[in-house]
């Protein structure tokens, strides 16, 4: 008998990754926020251990469209990467850092929430770009805190050199080819977000927004109180959804808003609700509504969301939970 490992040329398994790694090539948007995400909170892990002693500052991760330039940045002021980390995380397909950071740090934070454990989402970017850069610096101090700056046009060969980023955490530039020009367009980035990263745990902006607020102290002549429009950061989720709250620290009224959020075009009220908290024989939470029936209630199907870590994994739950749930409303 002969034993012997399983050869894989990068050349040939590239092109397989960039077409087929996901059959939706939207979803790497999410896979590239879900990595912002886990970088940030490794860092508040390593400062809740007292690993990480300076001030974590404005955590907010950015989305950066330019059009002119045809880039989709994904920007975020977490742990950051060195050189060697890099070659190690970066070049090494399927290698994920997640597991080794909660194995290092567990009990000492909560771990629990890392998004990414496979180490591929990172390479779905290639299913919509010519070429990907990497920008990061490192939270560590010492000889080895540079920042780094990567890059790779799709093929196997990259480009590894010295950058002169300041700021701690990563910039993800993903420069979009011509068949995927429909992630240039601002309403196309925004409903994407909407859709996968609405609920995630670190505020997550997009461009900005024109707002309306009262300037304190001042009134027109009818005696109403005067407002001006200002421009402010467009966040686009609630880091704190519902169903990771208690149910003791809610009211009615929140359930009720929540119902409104999660289905912006349903005018109809639930009947009522349930607050779901099961830790045994597997962690599962959420809130379910149970809707006024309607007539044509094939109309009410795929209203569960299912959310993974607060990240948004699908709506079409008829093989996930039983058949007569599927009327009902809300997340899991």
């Amino acid at each position: 008998m002969e034993k012997g490992s399983i050869n894989v040329k990068t050349e040939n398994i590239f092109p397989i990754i960039k077409k087929f790694l996901y059959s939706d090539h939207e979803i790497f948007l999410r896979e590239l926020i879900s990595n912002a995400v886990d970088a940030t909170t490794k860092l508040q892990t390593l400062a809740s251990a007292g690993v990480f002693k300076d001030e974590l500052g404005d955590l907010t991760i950015e989305v950066i469209l330019d059009k002119k330039k045809k880039t989709l940045t994904v920007r975020d002021k977490g742990i950051g990467m060195t050189a060697s980390e890099v070659e190690q995380y970066i070049n090494q397909i399927a290698f994920s850092s997640a597991e080794e950071f909660v194995k290092k740090y567990k009990g000492k934070g909560d771990t629990e929430v890392l998004i990414g454990h496979f180490g591929l989402g990172f390479y779905s970017s290639f299913m919509v770009s010519d070429k990907v850069e990497i920008i990061t610096k490192t939270y560590k101090k010492g000889k080895d805190s540079g920042a780094v700056h990567w890059a790779c046009d799709g093929s196997p060969e990259y480009t590894i050199e010295k950058a002169d980023r300041k700021e701690r955490g990563t910039d993800v530039i993903l420069h979009i080819n011509k068949e995927s020009e429909e992630f240039l367009e601002e309403y196309r980035i925004l409903d994407l977000l909407t859709k996968y990263c609405k609920f995630l745990p670190v505020p997550i902006q997009f461009g900005t927004e024109k707002t309306t607020e009262t300037i304190e102290g001042e009134t027109d002549k009818d005696g109403k109180p005067k407002t001006r429009e200002v421009e402010k950061p467009r966040i686009i989720n609630n880091t704190m959804p519902l169903w990771k709250r208690k149910p003791a620290e809610l009211k009615d009224e929140d359930y009720k808003s929540f119902y409104r959020e999660l289905y912006p075009a349903t005018f109809d009220e639930s009947l009522f609700y349930i607050h779901l908290n099961v830790d045994y024989p597997f962690n599962l939470t959420g809130v379910l509504y149970f809707p006024k029936v309607k007539q044509n209630y094939e109309l009410q199907r795929n209203k569960i969301q299912l959310y993974c870590n607060q990240v948004f994994v699908t709506d079409s739950v008829e093989n996930i939970v039983p058949d007569f749930l599927t009327l009902l409303h809300g997340v899991i």
